[in-house]
């Protein structure tokens, strides 16, 4: 147990001990925080301190406190989620019988024992279960998104001989497996038992994540434990993700910051020279100390870099988690997000990441379950050239009564009430034909069942599973099947067919057959697939092709998947010489599928058309809808599943993703006929790489890319890279040889490199990109491409746990809650229900979050450059002295008090326009992408606005007090008066210039700004009052001054014209770029009035209407083998209900 890792897993970033140092760790990893450190230990210095060492140490505890708490909360609930799964009980083999032991407590190579709808806890060899031959289904939703059951079965060996308690207790067997990996689809491994060799393959293995169905009982061999497996290891590393505009601040406060020692190194050598020319001979400034200029200056340097400090507020940070604290909060209270089906809010599960949501520019997205609801249903059909299934033509939207069939699935629902009548009269030889063909051509098992459904299909694809339900409503009735027989119900008539064989579908024969004997003895083979191999297949006197032909393009045109059916009569001469021919190619040792299928072929010829089926993987509501408007506004969308190319090709045209004007690529060759010719070329000049690649598409018009995770191999070269270490580990190190079949392989790292940038460069000229069979390592890996050679702004959406990856991979992880479990959503930033609410979080929370967080951040660095470089131009009449310009207490609640409240609200409310018009126009999503509202330009037009308006507020007081007389006769130009005028200046000009940017008032925003301004000159009247000097002597200094000062409607006239000279230019450029240079934004505000009336009148017209194309659709079948071994192996038959346990003599019997 020491070599292999416990059983207990650890999703969490922090523990006990290790909380503090961490958490602070990453705090100081913002320079602003470590700058407010330095100037803390600056303060403590006697001789360097201006100010007080505590006016810097509150707000930076506070800060680092209040961001440590919101981490805490965090994590704390990520401890409660892994307490949770690790102390969740299971059956353990201990001390020879069964106990009841915690998961975490599991360890490799203990026997476990799970009941129905237990939970698996780690990857386990099924050795024995309750069904006929240890078969154990499970179901797999939070590993691949699937609600379908998979089956599990377990060696024959072990199903004979470990049943029991005791027998259990003695299994000493040696399992030799492939190491800890990822691979969901993959195991390989032996069992060595008694002298004798047994492979394992995933058939045997129940991996964790999934859950045990319509079993009552297994047991299993514990294999791989905690963090190594599978599931665990595609969940990817817990990344810190921090937004584009925390990065940018980081590198503005390292401007900041240079901007800041530039001007305290000039204020310092002009100390210098002060003290040289003027001080050192002023006998009035005589201070008593013995002190050189050039020291004289370099303390002066320190002095003015604490004066100066508040160019970076450390109240930023904190104002910045607040407003994205309120923002995430919005979203959860957003009802219209709201999933009142299952009573599913929307959440936002970090406070880090709004305003990212404002920024998107790619979206990497899940198919099954995510753009889906992966259920199907039975749409049309057409049978012997008459179509079914267009109500519409009928007039009717009435759907069809089935209460005639007692085994109807309620939830089956079908509107063309002219089949049902066919069917019922049984004149119509065809269409009986034809949903018997559906009733017994299938791999579908069955479970029955007391109550109100007492019959319950497990399929291996739900498409199949739609098939044989819509069989059964129309009277044609799935019972039960043995090793060698199938019995249905026709029209409420049992009846009994003999299989003589199955002949399973796989990804390359696209159809599957199955040949009966009937009743009557005549012999005949059924088959469904799809029309690109059906139609090869067909016989010259097959009837109704061409009207079946016509009928598939309509079905396609409507998205449908579509399946075409047929049969064949055989003879019993026929079929004796054929099954001497399958029996061969059944026990072949090598080639063995390949072999069968060339049998299959021989026999699978000349077949006659009945008709077609066309079934509809039904989407999520509004999801071409949400698609289409995240389109509009310049969002490209890549689906990224596990589903097989034609699957995916086909969801991609019903959510239109991919429409009849695009053209579709499928890429491989032109990526190596690029590569190609980059190694034909001379070494120096195919290494030099162009600064604008040769467009990929130079031709006009629209393209999508559609590729496959095989294909994403040589890209990514991963598998190929395991191989050759393998292969060199084993032979020594030895060097590969070029050879012909290493062409496909990167020759070096940096032919690797280029190959993944011409990847990257030729999907990103698409519209649309859709890679299928790729596995959730892949998915994270398209994520980082895309990441790393764009540089782009990414987000990932998924619902199962192999979205994780991908999901944590992304700049914005989303997850879907629902049916498919909990793995997504705990390792996403945001979760909801349906995919449509994408579209509101970014458009409208997304959006908003950006321009309110842009809006805050530059009017906060304005705010604080007109408040500090006051004390720059005060510096020139000072002597350089870092003495302040305004009284103490002003400076320390300057950013707390006076002028943080309004600004804080616009982070929180501003909105330039409504939701609607946000959702109405996208195009507004644009500025977001480009990162147009907040930048280095942004940055330095704040940081020359804040320069006019410190200009303003310094020198117009400044030259008002130079020559004046006050109503008393005295002259009020001393220091402290000018102190309150200017501070009084610059908090009307702030709070006046908050208003002229808000673009959505509400009460609070007014009480704000009235409320900053009362509570300024509140503050200062008393600051200023005689009773707390006497009090504080040395602490309130300005005694009086405020009263005195602000009764003088001189220095009131000059408090007017300051503000005045500061506000005016700004009103003039806004004005100027609001009418002559308008925003796509101005003009949706200036027309507000008549969208929103447009908007009332659309949501009072028709809803919104598929569109048609003219494409194929693809073959409705899973991507993965069904049950036809299983079948054929007669271990699918289940045990009737019994009092006491089964034993062996039994299932032999069997």
């Amino acid at each position: 147990q020491g070599i292999f890792t416990g059983n207990g897993i650890k999703t969490y970033k922090y523990n006990a001990l290790t909380f503090i140092p961490l958490n602070l760790f990453e705090q100081f990893k913002r320079a602003a925080n470590l700058y407010f450190l330095a100037l803390l230990v600056l303060q403590i210095i006697p001789e360097i301190t201006t100010l007080p060492w505590y006016t810097t140490l509150v707000p930076l505890v506070l800060v680092l406190g209040i961001t440590a708490i919101k981490d805490l909360v965090d994590d704390l609930a990520r401890h409660r989620m892994d307490n949770e799964i690790n102390n969740r009980k299971c059956e353990v083999l201990l001390d020879g019988r069964f106990q009841v032991s915690k998961w975490m407590n599991i360890h490799v190579g203990d026997v476990v024992r799970l009941k129905k709808n237990d939970h698996i806890p780690a990857d386990i060899l099924l050795l024995s279960s309750s069904n006929p031959n240890s078969l154990c289904y499970v179901e797999t939703a939070e590993l691949d998104g699937e609600t379908n059951l998979k089956f599990k079965m377990g060696l024959k060996v072990t199903d004979e001989r470990l049943q029991e308690e005791g027998q259990l207790a003695q299994f000493d067997a040696m399992i030799v497996c492939e190491e800890p990996n990822n691979r969901l689809d993959k195991f390989t491994g032996t069992m060595r038992w008694r002298k004798e060799r047994f492979p394992l393959d995933l058939d045997n293995m129940m991996l964790r994540g999934c859950r045990i169905r319509n079993t009552d009982e297994c047991h299993g061999l514990v294999i791989f434990a905690g963090a190594d497996t599978k599931i665990m290891r595609n969940g990817g590393k817990t990344r810190f993700k921090r937004t584009k505009i925390d990065e940018l601040m980081n590198y503005m406060v390292y401007t900041i910051f240079v901007i800041l020692v530039l001007l305290c190194a000039g204020l310092a050598i002009g100390n210098t020279f002060w003290y040289e020319e003027v001080g050192s001979k002023a006998w009035y400034l005589y201070d008593g100390k013995d002190q050189t200029a050039s020291y004289r200056g370099f303390l002066s340097f320190w002095g003015y870099i604490i004066v100066l400090n508040t160019m970076v507020p450390i109240s930023l940070y904190v104002s910045v988690e607040v407003i994205r604290l309120g923002q995430s909060k919005f979203i959860n209270w957003d009802l219209q997000m709201y999933y009142q089906e299952k009573d599913t809010p929307a959440k936002a599960r970090t406070t880090t990441l709004n305003e990212q949501l404002g920024q998107i520019e790619y979206i990497f997205s899940d198919k099954t379950g995510t753009l889906t609801q992966n259920i199907m249903a039975f749409k049309k059909c057409t049978i012997a050239g008459h179509t079914f299934g267009s109500f519409l033509s009928l007039g009717t939207t009435q759907p069809v009564d089935f209460t005639w069939n007692k085994y109807a699935d309620r939830k089956f629902e079908y509107l063309d009430h002219s089949l049902v009548v066919c069917i019922r009269s049984k004149k119509d030889k065809d269409t009986l034909e034809f949903f018997k063909l559906l009733s017994l051509c299938h791999t579908v098992m069955v479970e029955q069942k007391e109550g109100k459904e007492p019959l319950v299909y497990q399929a291996a694809s739900p498409d199949e599973g739609a098939l044989v339900t819509a069989a059964r409503n129309f009277g044609f009735v799935f019972l039960s099947r043995t090793q060698d027989t199938i019995t249905i119900s026709e029209m409420d008539q049992e009846m009994t067919y003999e299989v003589l064989a199955l002949l399973d579908f796989n990804s390359d024969r696209k159809r599957m057959s199955i040949i009966l004997r009937f009743p009557d003895g005549r012999i005949r083979l059924y088959c469904k697939g799809a029309d690109t191999v059906i139609y090869e297949r067909l016989s010259p006197n097959s009837k109704h092709k061409e009207v079946t032909q016509t009928a598939l393009d309509i079905f396609a045109n409507e998205t449908l998947r579509t399946l075409c059916l047929c049969y064949k009569d055989i003879s019993k001469q026929e079929f004796d010489a054929w099954a001497k021919k399958h029996k061969a190619a059944s026990v072949a040792m090598s080639n063995r599928e390949a072999a069968l299928d060339r049998v299959y072929e021989q026999i699978e010829s000349n077949l006659m058309m009945i008709g077609a089926t066309a079934i509809e993987d039904k989407l999520q509501d509004g999801v071409p809808e949400t698609i289409a408007k995240l389109a509009k506004a310049d969002i490209k969308i890549w689906v990224l599943t596990g589903d097989k190319k034609e699957t995916a090709e086909n969801i991609g045209y019903s959510c239109k993703l991919l429409s009849d004007d695009m053209q579709i690529h499928y890429g491989e060759d032109k990526l190596r006929i690029r590569q190609a010719n980059r190694r034909d070329q001379p070494p120096a000049f195919g290494r030099t790489r162009k600064k604008v690649p040769d467009p990929f598409f130079p031709e006009p018009g629209r393209n999508a890319l559609i590729i496959t995770g095989g294909w994403l191999n040589e890209i990514l070269y991963e598998k190929k890279k395991k191989r050759r270490r393998l292969r060199l580990k084993r032979l020594g190190k030895r060097p590969a040889s070029a050879t012909p079949q290493d062409a496909a392989q990167p020759i070096d790292d940096w032919e690797k490199e280029t190959r993944q940038v011409d990847f990257v460069n030729m999907a990103c000229e698409c519209e649309a990109v859709i890679c299928c069979r790729v596995t959730p390592k892949q998915k994270a890996n398209v994520v980082s491409l895309v990441k790393k050679y764009k540089k782009a702004v990414t987000l990932s959406i998924g619902d199962g746990a192999n979205d994780v990856n991908m999901i944590k991979t992304a700049d914005i992880g989303v997850g879907i809650s629902g049916q498919e479990g909990m793995q997504a959503v705990m390792s996403s930033d945001y979760a909801f229900a349906q995919f449509r609410y994408l579209e509101r979080l970014l458009l409208v929370h997304g959006r908003w979050s950006y321009i309110r967080m842009c809006k805050f951040l530059r009017f906060f660095f304005f705010k604080n450059f007109a408040f500090t470089l006051v004390h720059f131009w005060y510096s020139f009449f000072n002597g350089f002295s870092a003495q302040v310009a305004y009284e103490d207490w002003f400076i320390t609640l300057y950013n707390v008090m006076y002028s943080s409240l309004p600004v804080l609200l616009v982070g929180l409310l501003d909105q330039d326009v409504n939701d609607k018009l946000s959702r109405k126009f996208p195009k507004l999503y644009l500025p977001g992408q480009q990162g147009a509202l907040f930048n280095y330009k942004n940055f330095f037009i704040s940081l020359f606005h804040g320069i006019f308006t410190s200009l303003v507020i310094f020198f117009i007081p400044y030259g008002a007090f130079l020559q004046t007389m006050g109503q008393n006769g005295e002259a009020p130009s001393d220091y402290q008066s000018l102190a309150v005028v200017m501070a009084s200046s610059l908090i009307f000009t702030v709070n006046m210039q908050i208003s002229l940017e808000t673009s959505y008032w509400t009460f609070v925003n007014c009480f704000a700004v009235l409320c900053s301004i009362a509570i300024y000159f509140g503050i200062m009247f008393d600051i200023h009052s005689a009773g707390i000097h006497v009090i504080f002597p040395s602490t309130f200094t300005f005694t009086g001054v405020a009263s005195n000062a602000l009764r003088q409607p001189y220095l009131w006239l000059t408090i007017i014209l300051t503000v005045g000279i500061t506000l005016l230019p700004v009103i003039c450029i806004q004005f100027l770029y609001k009418t002559i240079w308008p925003s796509v934004g101005d003009n949706v505000q200036r027309n507000r009035k008549k969208y929103e009336m447009e908007e009332v009148e659309e949501e009072k017209s028709t809803p919104f209407q598929r569109g048609r194309r003219s494409r194929r659709s693809a073959y409705a079948f899973s991507h993965s083998r069904g049950y036809a071994d299983l079948i054929a192996s007669g271990r699918s038959i289940r045990r009737r209900p019994a009092t006491a346990r089964v034993v062996k003599t039994t299932q032999t019997d069997l």
